[in-house]
């Protein structure tokens, strides 16, 4: 009775302390999200408060912007493990990449082992702007060459917003969504939660991320949800149990 009238629970409240991270920009100092050591340090700290248990972290590799190899993240990687046991902080961190779907991405991954998730899974992005032209063409080929595609956020591409028949001919292709956690609460605006939940109430979200990059967003998991779908939302939160290691 009167359940409509719940207050809705704030965003960290659905992490149980067993939540494992595919999708953050820790690693100190190699793309836009932690400047050095200490905010990584304070990061990590930050997610594991609210109930993150692992981290598989993905720096960004955009060509010409984000130049990050392997040997860089992996270099970051150990650094941020080492600094994290100095500061008795137990929380395992692995590291894979976020990459940018473009010209040289496409011909990158044909020529050099990609950093994934786990197994086969990549996080791929798009531009915010518009989609590569040739995407569909991309996501075969990504899957020709033994990956599954994770398509980053798919809800904060907005020109899908008024072409919802793309994100399910996206979904048909093969590639798997990624719900950025944030959006739940309309850190990125009213119309990407909207989008957020109608593609939850749809299904067609199989994994999430905090996309975190800096402390404001730690600060908007203290914030209510504000989608209706949260039933969903657990479901994809539980499924990130998938990246357990």
């Amino acid at each position: 009775m009167l359940s409509f009238l719940k207050s809705k629970p704030a965003l960290k409240e659905l992490l149980d302390g067993s939540f494992v991270d595919i999708h953050s920009h820790i690693l100190p100092g190699i793309d836009d999200g932690a400047k050095n050591i200490a905010k990584s340090i304070e990061l990590v700290s930050s997610l594991q408060n609210f109930g993150v248990s692992q981290i598989v972290t993905t720096p960004h590799i955009k060509h010409h912007v984000w130049n990050n190899s392997p040997e860089i993240i992996q270099s970051k990687l150990h650094e941020t493990q080492k600094a994290l046991q100095e500061n008795k902080i137990k929380m395992p961190v692995h590291a894979a990449a976020e990459y940018f779907i473009d010209s040289w991405f496409e011909n990158h991954f044909k020529e050099e082992k990609l950093l994934t998730l786990k197994d086969n899974y990549v996080l791929v992005e798009m531009s915010y702007l518009s989609a590569p032209l040739n995407i569909y063409k991309t996501i075969f080929e990504i899957q020709v060459a033994g990956y599954v595609p994770v398509l980053a956020h798919p809800e904060r591409y907005v020109f899908y917003h008024n072409k919802f028949s793309e994100y399910e001919k996206l979904k048909n292709t093969g590639c798997l969504f990624q719900l950025n956690l944030l959006s739940a609460v309309e850190y990125y605006g009213s119309p990407i939660a909207k989008i957020a939940d109608e593609l939850l109430a749809k299904g067609m979200y199989t994994f999430c991320g905090t996309d975190v990059h800096h402390k404001k967003h730690i600060e908007a998991f203290d914030g209510k949800i504000k989608i209706k779908n949260i039933d969903p939302l657990k479901e994809v939160i539980a499924n990130n149990q998938f990246f357990k290691f």
